[in-house]
C-alpha cells in the first residue's frame, strides 16, 4: 500500500536565520478505477481507504446505487518494472444483472474530479439519479451542536497534524457524534472515503447525519451527499451558488462559514433551531 506521508528535507527560513531540516509532506498518487476492467476514472489522491473512496465514487457518481450492486473490489498489478503492485489501479467488479451506466452521458470522468456538470442541467440530472429524498429527514440541529463539529473534525485529523496538507471530510450524528472521518488530498475523494465507508457497511441512506466538510461547499459536495441521502452538508467556509440552488431544491440544510459560534444557514433553516 503507498504511504500516507513522505519525508523531505527542506531549507526552513525564519527570522533567526535558516536551517536544513526534515519535513512531512501527505502523499499524493494517482488512483485508477476500473469497472469490469473497463477504464472509467483517474484522480489524484492520497493512498489509504481507497476501497472505501471507490465504493462511495460509484455511489455518488450515481454508477451504483448501493452496496449489494458492487461485487467485488481488488488492486490490480501495478506497472512497475519489476512487476510490483504499485495500489494504484483498483477494478470494480458489478454484481450480475447490475449494468454499467454510459459514462459518457453523464461525466467526463478523465477531467479533475473537482470539475462537475454546470447550471440548471446539473441540478435536473441529480434529480433524476438521486436515490433519496431529504426533504422530509426530521434531522432537528441545534446551533451549539453544530459549532461544536469543527474542533471535533480537526482533533481527529491525524495526518493533518502531522502536515497541515490535508481536506478533511466527517460524518455527525445529529447530536454531535463524529461517525466516521476520512483526510485526503483531494476534498471530493475526502467525501468519497466517507460515503464508501457508510456504503459498505450497508448504512444508506444516511438519514439524520451532518457531512462536515473542511473547506467550501461546492456543487461536487452538496451532489454527493445528496446521492447518499444526507440531509445536512457544513462547511467551514463558503458555498457555491449552484451548491446553494441544488441544497434549496433537494430540501438538504446548507451550513457555511462555520467557525465558532457563528455560521450562516443558507437553505433548510427549518431544521437548526435555537
Amino acid at each position: 500500500m503507498g504511504r500516507v506521508t513522505i519525508r523531505r528535507r527542506v531549507l526552513r527560513l525564519t527570522d533567526g536565520g535558516r536551517e536544513e531540516r526534515p519535513d512531512t509532506v501527505v502523499a499524493e498518487e494517482p488512483l485508477e478505477l476500473r469497472v469490469g476492467g473497463r477504464p472509467v476514472s483517474v484522480t489524484m489522491r492520497t493512498p489509504g481507504d481507497d476501497f472505501d473512496l471507490v465504493a462511495g465514487f460509484l455511489v455518488t457518481e450515481g454508477i451504483v446505487r448501493a452496496a449489494e450492486h458492487i461485487a467485488t473490489l481488488r488492486y490490480c498489478a501495478g506497472a512497475q518494472d519489476d512487476g510490483a503492485n504499485t495500489y494504484n489501479v483498483i477494478d470494480a467488479v458489478l454484481a450480475a444483472g447490475t449494468a454499467l451506466p454510459e459514462l459518457a452521458v453523464t461525466r467526463n470522468f478523465y477531467t479533475t474530479s473537482s470539475c462537475g456538470l454546470c447550471g440548471k442541467a446539473s441540478i435536473d440530472a441529480i434529480r433524476t439519479m438521486g436515490r433519496y429524498d431529504v426533504s422530509a429527514d426530521p434531522l432537528r440541529l441545534s446551533p451549539r451542536v453544530l459549532a461544536g463539529m469543527p474542533e471535533t473534525l480537526r482533533a481527529a485529523q491525524r495526518v493533518f497534524a502531522r502536515t497541515g496538507g490535508l481536506h478533511a471530510a466527517g460524518l455527525f450524528t445529529g447530536d454531535g457524534a463524529l461517525l466516521a472521518l476520512r483526510e485526503d488530498v483531494g476534498r471530493h475523494n475526502a467525501v468519497d472515503k466517507v460515503v464508501g465507508w457508510a456504503v459498505r457497511e450497508r448504512r444508506l441512506p444516511l438519514r439524520g447525519c451532518v457531512l462536515l466538510v473542511s473547506g467550501r461547499a461546492s456543487f461536487e459536495l452538496t451532489q454527493k451527499a445528496l446521492m447518499a441521502g444526507i440531509p445536512a452538508l457544513a462547511a467551514v467556509s463558503a458555498p457555491s451558488s449552484l451548491a446553494v440552488d441544488l441544497a434549496e431544491e433537494a430540501g438538504m440544510s446548507l451550513v457555511g462559514f462555520l467557525r465558532g459560534a457563528s455560521m450562516n444557514v443558507y437553505t433548510g433553516a427549518h431544521r437548526v433551531m435555537a
